[in-house]
């Protein structure tokens, strides 16, 4: 099985599946200019009756429209545009700690329900990819997808030997679209993240950074084939058997088609259907959980987009994790940082000021500046946003509140609020967001294998809050610490 070694990963440390990341093509400007505007123009048809039924209802004395109300017109517009946008989609759609439930459930379509394809275009990429006809390949293919997601669409097939088998096609186009997505949205978000230094603007622009990386990654689909077998084996080796990776099939797979075997089985926050199955599925999340820290720990990979439509309830007690197209790789930098983290929730007192030397080595004085503490205070304050957010119950835990509090605690340094919306509060917001934005990506910070690793670190954290609330509301992240202790005192320092 394929391995790489993690850039300047020790001899006894991190290993993950090997990766080639496609080379998207360059979008001519005739190209860009029919994507723009489809852009503009599916923007203007779905958020223009909206525009104009806030502006009236503001002109009627009332306030803002509800959320879920722009939140329908925001989901049908990512439909529409398919790609890069149903990507956003799925993130607002596992993340209901940040978004809210009724924004969260709105886009829950994301997940699995993109634009249909014509069977006959997937046919000919079928036969292309794989150098046989179709029916030479597969005993049945039903020509009714099982999933439309963002990037390909799912067949079920039936191989010559009886196996049943999921196949997985990228739609056919997808990558001049995402290339030129990604080329339209980059340097608009950079004039506004280096312009205005707004944490928003700056996290959309580490979410376009990290797609750029993931969506290179996901349209080749002989990675998602070697993680499959990857991740397979670390699962096994680990015990977990009550958790389930699909086998892959490669020589019915290729760079846009994958081959694997079929879980069928029920999205894990599909509570209504999940009954119907007549187990608990809790003790299954708590697995997950510890595969994820057992892999991130012990290998410094991780799945990198574990949400609810990728986490499958079977028929026979298990849980089938699907959908490896995206594997976060840790750095040795990085992964030491995340150990040290562990080692100072679960007591280590020595590691906090470790974490806090980490982050001012990578963004320099930018958070200082920022939030106006010293090395000491910053250690402090880090601590009291960390280890409640590690150590509470799920049902106590507010990721929202998390990341609010560094702009609450800038805001209080600036002597203001942070919501305040005074002219003069605003300029001054913006001349210290914009200073401090310069001060971390003078120190290299910005768009660094650190920052890359930390916000799929921090996107995973997002969907187990989504899993956690519902499921183990009573229980920590680390609830189970003395396992967790074992762990990382197993990594080499």
């Amino acid at each position: 099985m394929p391995h790489e070694r993690a850039p300047g990963a020790p001899a006894a440390g991190l290993f993950a599946p090997r990766v080639h990341r496609r080379v998207l093509p360059s979008p001519t400007r005739r190209q860009l200019s029919e994507r723009g505007t489809q852009i503009a123009t599916t923007t203007a048809r779905r958020l223009g009756p909206l525009a104009a039924r806030q502006a009236l209802h503001l002109r009627r004395g009332g306030g803002l429209l509800p959320a879920s109300v722009a939140a329908h017109a925001l989901r049908l517009m990512c439909e529409d545009l398919g790609g890069t946008f149903m990507k956003f989609g799925q993130l607002v759609a596992s993340s209901p700690g940040l978004f809210g439930e009724e924004v969260a459930e709105e886009f829950r379509a994301c997940l699995d329900t993109g634009p249909p394809v014509d069977f006959d275009v997937v046919r000919a990429c079928i036969e292309a990819d794989l150098g046989m006809g179709v029916e030479e390949a597969f005993a049945e293919l039903d020509a009714r997808p099982i999933g439309r997601a963002s990037i390909a669409v799912v067949y079920r097939g039936v191989l010559h030997d009886g196996r049943v088998v999921a196949v997985k096609v990228l739609r056919p186009g997808i990558e001049l679209a995402v290339a030129a997505d990604l080329r339209l949205m980059v340097p608009l978000a950079e004039v506004v993240a280096k312009e205005t230094g707004e944490q928003i603007a700056g996290s959309v622009l580490q979410l376009l950074d990290g797609l750029d990386q993931q969506l290179r990654e996901e349209l080749d689909l002989r990675n998602e084939a070697r993680a499959l077998s990857h991740f397979r084996q670390l699962l096994a080796g680990a015990h977990l058997t009550r958790l389930v990776v699909p086998e892959p099939y490669p020589a019915l797979s290729g760079q846009n088609v994958l081959t694997m075997e079929l879980l069928d089985g029920v999205a894990i926050d599909d509570l209504a259907k999940a009954a119907t199955l007549g187990y608990d599925p809790a003790p299954l999340v708590e697995e997950v959980v510890r595969a994820f820290f057992i892999t991130t720990v012990r290998w410094g990979a991780f799945h990198g987009d574990l949400h609810a439509g990728n986490m499958l309830l079977l028929a026979d007690g298990r849980l089938g994790i699907i959908d490896w197209g995206i594997v976060g790789r840790l750095d040795e930098d990085t992964h030491r940082f995340v150990v040290r983290l562990l080692d100072a929730v679960l007591g280590d007192e020595s590691a906090w000021p470790d974490i806090t030397a980490h982050l001012t080595r990578v963004y320099g004085q930018a958070i200082q500046v920022g939030l106006g503490l010293d090395d000491e205070q910053l250690t402090v304050f880090l601590r009291g946003i960390v280890e409640p957010a590690l150590t509470r119950p799920f049902g106590e835990v507010s990721l929202a509140a998390m990341l609010e509090a560094p702009l609450v605690q800038a805001a209080k340094a600036r002597g203001a609020r942070a919501h305040e919306r005074p002219l003069r509060a605003v300029a001054l917001r913006l001349r210290t967001n914009r200073r401090m934005r310069r001060l971390a990506d003078e120190a290299g910070g910005l768009m660094s294998d650190f920052t890359r690793g930390a916000f799929l670190l921090a996107k995973q954290f997002m969907y187990f809050e989504r899993y956690g609330k519902l499921f183990l509301s009573d229980r920590p992240i680390l609830a189970d610490q003395e396992f967790l202790s074992a762990l990382v005192a197993g990594v080499p320092r």
